[in-house]
C-alpha cells in the first residue's frame, strides 16, 4: 500500500505532473521487493541518494519469521550500502508496536521492529548517515481486506455488501491517512520532517529527538467507522452526502471507501420526475447545504411561478436558450435576464420574488442546474404558486 503510493507520487514528481514541490527534483526510482533479484539490490545501493525502506512481516506463518523479515532484510540492505559507501539518506517504516513502553512492545512483533530501529540507529552512528525512523500507528489506505487492516476490511465489507463483525464498537484507533502520510514523506526528502518525542518511560533515543513522525492522525472508535461507512453506502439511496469538512476523518475515509466499489457500483440511477413539461432530477443532498438538480424544459415550456418566504435558489442554464423572470411580490418591481448555455451565468431567486424559466427554443431542450439552500421538505415546502 505505501509502496505503490509513494512510488505514483515520486513519479508524477519525477514527470512534472506534480508541480507542489518545486525544490525536489527525482530522476530515477528505483523498486525493490519479493520478486526482485539480488543484484538489483546493489545496483540500486550503488547508486540511490536516498532510500525508503518500507518492507515489513507482520502476519508470518511463523513467528521467527517477524525477526528474519523485519531485522534480517534491514540488516542485509545496511550491509549493501555500506560495501558501496553510500551515506544516502535512509527511512525506516517502523510500528507504534516497537515502544517498549507500548501494549504490544513484548510482542514478536513489536521485537522485530525495535531490533530494526537499533540496528538503523547503530548505522547512523557507525556511517555518519542521515537516519529518519518512523513509528506508525495505524495507516488507512487502499490493501488488502482481511488481513491487517480493520478499516480496509470495513470499506470492502460494506461496499460489496458482505458480512463483517465489530467486536467492541468503542475500540479506538489511532490513524493515518495514505495521503498525508505520503505528504510526510516528500516533506522528508525536503528535510523537513519533523521530530517527536513519545508518551511514557522515554528512552534515550525518544529523548534526544530522534524519532520522526507525520502529524493529522485520527482518533476514531470502530462503530463510528462503521457508521459512517453505511451512511456512504447509503448516499446513492437518499443523496445525502454526510458532512465531510475540509481535513476531516470522514472526507478521507470516504475516498478510501469509493475504492472498495464493485465496478457495477460505479454508477447509479437517479429519479426523475417526468412529465410533458420536461424533467426535474434531484442529484446531491447535503447537510448543511441544501440541494443540487437539473431541470430540463421542453420547447417553448415556462417552469416556475412560484415564490418562497427564506428559501433561496441559484439557476445555472448549461444548454439551451430561455427567459428568467422575477418580481417583488409586494413592491411588484420586476427583472428579466436573457440565459444561455453558450454563456453560463448564475441567477439568484431572491426570497419574496416570484419567478419563472422560459424555454426560448423552439427545437432544443432547455437544461438548468439549480441549486436550493436546503433539501425540499414536502411538510414544509415553503414553496407558494403566483405567476410573474
Amino acid at each position: 500500500m505505501v509502496g505503490m503510493a509513494l512510488c505514483n507520487n515520486l513519479e508524477n514528481i519525477r514527470d512534472n505532473k506534480n508541480k507542489t514541490r518545486p525544490n525536489l527534483h527525482i530522476e530515477e526510482i528505483y523498486e525493490y521487493d519479493l520478486t526482485s533479484k539480488r543484484e538489483e539490490l546493489d545496483e540500486y545501493c550503488r547508486k540511490a541518494d536516498f532510500v525508503f525502506h518500507l518492507a515489513g512481516v507482520n502476519r508470518p506463518e511463523n513467528p521467527e519469521d517477524f525477526m528474519k523479515g523485519n531485522f534480517g532484510f534491514s540488516s542485509d540492505l545496511l550491509d549493501c550500502l555500506k560495501q558501496y559507501g553510500n551515506k544516502a539518506t535512509i527511512m525506516l517504516s517502523s510500528s507504534i508496536q516497537a515502544t517498549l513502553a507500548g501494549r504490544f512492545g513484548n510482542s514478536e512483533y513489536g521485537r522485530s521492529k525495535k531490533a530494526g530501529e537499533d540496528l538503523f540507529f547503530d548505522y547512523a552512528r557507525e556511517t555518519g548517515a542521515k537516519v529518519a525512523v518512523y513509528r506508525f500507528p495505524n495507516l488507512m489506505g487502499h490493501s488488502r481486506p482481511k488481513y491487517n487492516s480493520a478499516v480496509s476490511t470495513f470499506c470492502w465489507a460494506i461496499a460489496n455488501d458482505q458480512p463483517f463483525t465489530v467486536h467492541d464498537r468503542s475500540t479506538e484507533l489511532e490513524l493515518l491517512y495514505i495521503d498525508d502520510l505520503i505528504e510526510g514523506m516528500l516533506d522528508l526528502l525536503e528535510a523537513k520532517e519533523r521530530h517527536c518525542e513519545f508518551d511514557g518511560v522515554k528512552t534515550i533515543e525518544q529523548e534526544d529527538g530522534r524519532y520522526c513522525y507525520v502529524p493529522g492522525t485520527y482518533q476514531v472508535t470502530l462503530g463510528e467507522i462503521v457508521d459512517l461507512l453505511q451512511e456512504f453506502k447509503q448516499q446513492p439511496i437518499t443523496l445525502l452526502m454526510p458532512k465531510m469538512p475540509e481535513g476531516s476523518f470522514a472526507k478521507k475515509l470516504y475516498s478510501l471507501y469509493l475504492t472498495y466499489l464493485p465496478k457495477d457500483k460505479f454508477k447509479y440511477p437517479l429519479r426523475m420526475n417526468v412529465d410533458q413539461r420536461g424533467s426535474f432530477t434531484e442529484l446531491l443532498h447535503t447537510a448543511d447545504c441544501g440541494q443540487v438538480s437539473i431541470n430540463i424544459s421542453k420547447p417553448g415550456v415556462t417552469k416556475g411561478q412560484h415564490w418562497h418566504n427564506s428559501k433561496w435558489e441559484l439557476f445555472i442554464v448549461v444548454h439551451g436558450h430561455g427567459l428568467i423572470q422575477e418580481r417583488n411580490i409586494n413592491s411588484g418591481e420586476r427583472v428579466e435576464f436573457e440565459v444561455s448555455g453558450d454563456r453560463m451565468e448564475a441567477v439568484h431567486m431572491i426570497p419574496g420574488w416570484t419567478h419563472n424559466i422560459i424555454n426560448l427554443s423552439d427545437t432544443e431542450d432547455l437544461v438548468t442546474v439549480m441549486t436550493c439552500n436546503e433539501v425540499f421538505d414536502p411538510s414544509r415546502p415553503d414553496t407558494y404558486y403566483e405567476e410573474v
